[in-house]
């Protein structure tokens, strides 16, 4: 008689209990991410949907051993049976008639429902942030992203129109269209609007849950101050598309210089983040001090 090791039946005891749920998964939602992926996935505005996925997967499988610790041997929730039926209705309604906010938003309470189910509400403490960043991939309704995007792209507009005069171009600006030289750019929402915001919100929330900071103060405040933070960002890419067209002609501003300087926004962002990080983290190191 052969002892089979008790980790090796442990494993295969998982891979028993979990691959149905995940073959259901894939069966349900390999098409609408296929359909994302050769459609909105596809343009500039929704460029960060598959990040948002993949960071969100990776944070999943990072957090797993810890979610079976905490939950091993408790409680299943009820709860979880009432999300999965109406993640179920959301799915049938969100696919068979093309609303996609209701469809992707399906996965995510679906991942939920199935946490819930399968190991109780332990597991779902332990997974909320991967379940809650999932939200940052659903595309929001064109009217409310339109509603709230002139307003920051004339902010956006007029302040990047500013520093560049100060640094002697020859800039002038008509409502969201900038005019340098014999130069006319438009601020496309992909450059300054909601969408953008919402992405770099996203880079700081998932950079907040990596640090792991300790400090409640640290945490809420650096969590506000990505808004400024993001603003910040859009500004330093729409002075760099300008200049780039202005030194480079119109064809290197709309080709692969666009890109990189959409390259330009995310590393600034983060620049920024840092800074203001190591800025809070001074803050809290002196509280103490003050207190005493």
């Amino acid at each position: 008689m052969i002892a089979i090791p008790y980790k090796l039946h442990v494993d295969k005891k998982i891979i028993a209990d979990w691959l149905p749920v995940l073959l259901g998964l894939l069966v349900l939602y390999v098409p609408t991410f296929y359909g994302l992926a050769n459609g909105i996935w596809t343009k500039e505005e929704q460029a960060h949907g598959p990040i948002i996925l993949f960071l969100s997967l990776w944070l999943i499988y990072r957090k797993w051993p810890e979610m079976m610790k905490r939950s091993g041997g408790k409680s299943t929730s009820v709860l979880g049976w009432i999300i999965f039926f109406m993640t179920l209705l959301l799915y049938i309604i969100g696919r068979s008639q093309q609303i996609l906010i209701f469809e992707l938003g399906s996965f995510v309470t679906a991942l939920a429902a199935i946490l819930l189910i399968k190991r109780g509400s332990s597991a779902f403490k332990s997974m909320w942030f991967p379940i809650f960043f999932l939200l940052f991939m659903i595309p929001l309704p064109g009217t409310l992203i339109s509603l709230l995007t002139m307003p920051m792209k004339m902010a956006v507009s007029y302040t990047a129109e500013n520093i560049l005069f100060w640094a002697n171009y020859p800039i002038a600006r008509n409502g969201v269209i900038l005019q340098i030289g014999q130069y006319q750019l438009l601020v496309a929402d992909a450059c300054a609007g909601l969408q953008t915001l919402l992405t770099l919100e996203a880079l700081g929330l998932f950079y907040l849950n990596l640090v792991h900071h300790t400090s409640i103060f640290r945490n809420v405040a650096l969590a506000i101050l990505i808004i400024p933070i993001s603003f910040t960002a859009n500004v330093i890419r729409v002075t760099v598309l300008t200049l780039i067209t202005f030194h480079y002609g119109d064809a290197a501003g709309q080709g692969f210089l666009h890109g990189f300087a959409g390259m330009v926004l995310f590393i600034s962002a983060l620049i920024l983040i840092l800074g203001v990080d190591s800025i809070l983290q001074y803050f809290v190191r002196i509280q103490p001090i003050n207190a005493a």
